[in-house]
């Protein structure tokens, strides 16, 4: 690897570290935010909808952005809307302002999805110049970054230390972060035609071909029921245990703690692993052992089984989203499409979908919530073949005009 390719990659990494530290600050200090605004769990979900409709346009608006202009731009216009959205959240959550942590959110999400759909495009990129897998150590920096976020949040609950404040300093390490990175990432990745395609291949034509493959619509189908169940987690897992097993805040944030943690885990441990097994045996493990995890958070009578019970959830979890991302670039034609097809499938169902189950939460409570959550599992499992690698083959025997 030169040079310019592994600082390339260690800026993909850094700004993912930083991420995940934002978005698990946030949600660390989500049962220190809904007693401030003196909100319900329905209420509070519409709270996390300012997250879900930023996060909604900003997928949705990265995939052309960065075909249009690069992930580099890219990235930097998403990485100042996650900025300026935690200094908004801070100030609504001091102020005790549902409409303004409401538009933080709004703001934040939409950084977060502009910014992480075309850091998956230029993870995929690094993995096509190198040839090795980049996307799951990628996506274990983020993890990485929400255990820190986590254990920062887990302290200053403990001692009560402003909402506000807290939010205002992880906003000015994610910025010096974002220049740092941003500096060091090529111009142009994603651009026009990506991955060798012809010009015709990266506009209209080839975005709408892209969704008229059967295999990447299933691959979508995998990354949705994935990405739902790393979501539900960090929107709601600290609640889930204050509420349904009667815990304190801290003891909720340290629950959210050994989450993350077995994320980071599982993804930094997931190479070796896609390496020996692949990623079909890798998902559909992966799958039934979040399945198994959830199971025990739903039924167990014990907050302390319950709460180890998330390691299986996190470990589970961990490697759906990179992996399906991976293989839906594993095509010779309209990789950087495809890729961005399918992480803003991805994120519009980590983001979007979980703030919805407030709303049955407020009428069986989040633990029976869960088994949707456990049911999209299944699926995932039993979905898994689509991925295996041996597809690409017969792609590249396809007319370029099909």
């Amino acid at each position: 690897m030169d040079s310019v390719t592994r600082r390339w990659r260690a800026a993909l990494f850094l700004f993912m570290l930083a991420a995940g530290t934002g978005m698990a600050s946030w949600v660390a200090r989500t049962p220190a935010v809904r007693d401030g605004l003196d909100v319900s769990t329905g209420a509070m979900g519409l709270v996390l909808f300012g997250l879900s409709t930023g996060s909604m346009a900003g997928v949705t608006a990265s995939g052309p952005l960065v075909r249009r202009y690069g992930g580099r731009v890219t990235i930097s216009a998403g990485a100042t809307l996650v900025v300026a959205g935690l200094l908004v959240v801070a100030a609504g959550a001091s102020l005790s302002l549902a409409a303004g942590v409401f538009g933080g959110l709004a703001l934040f999400g939409g950084g977060m999805g502009l910014a992480e759909v075309a850091f998956n495009i230029e993870g995929a990129a690094v993995e096509s110049v190198i040839g090795r897998p980049v996307l799951p150590v990628l996506h274990g920096c983020f993890s990485l970054g929400t255990v820190v976020g986590a254990l920062l949040g887990m302290a200053l609950t403990a001692v009560e230390f402003p909402v506000g404040w807290h939010l205002t300093a992880v906003a000015a390490l994610i910025a010096a972060a974002a220049v740092r990175s941003v500096l060091s990432l090529p111009q142009g990745t994603g651009k026009e035609a990506p991955f060798g395609g012809s010009p015709r291949q990266g506009g209209t034509q080839g975005r709408s071909r892209v969704w008229r493959d059967r295999r990447l619509l299933l691959i979508g189908v995998i990354v949705l029921a994935m990405a739902f169940a790393e979501g539900a987690a960090n929107d709601w897992l600290p609640l889930l245990m204050v509420d349904g097993y009667h815990v304190s805040a801290t003891a909720g944030s340290l629950t959210f703690l050994a989450f993350a943690s077995s994320m980071a885990l599982g993804r930094f441990a997931g190479g070796p692993l896609l390496e020996r097994y692949g990623r079909v045996q890798v998902v559909r493990v992966s799958a039934v052992t979040a399945a198994l995890g959830l199971v025990v958070v739903i039924v167990s009578p014990s907050p302390l089984m319950a709460g180890a019970a998330t390691i299986l959830w996190g470990l589970g979890a961990s490697l759906g989203f990179p992996v399906t991302l991976s293989a839906a670039g594993d095509h010779p034609h309209d990789a950087a499409a495809r890729v961005g097809a399918v992480a803003t499938t991805g994120y519009v169902a980590f983001l979007v979908g979980p703030p919805a189950l407030g709303f049955l939460a407020d009428r069986v409570g989040l633990r029976l919530t869960m088994t949707v959550v456990l049911a999209l599992l299944v699926v995932a499992s039993t979905l898994a073949g689509v991925l295996a690698p041996g597809r690409r083959a017969d792609a590249e025997a396809e007319p370029a005009s099909a």
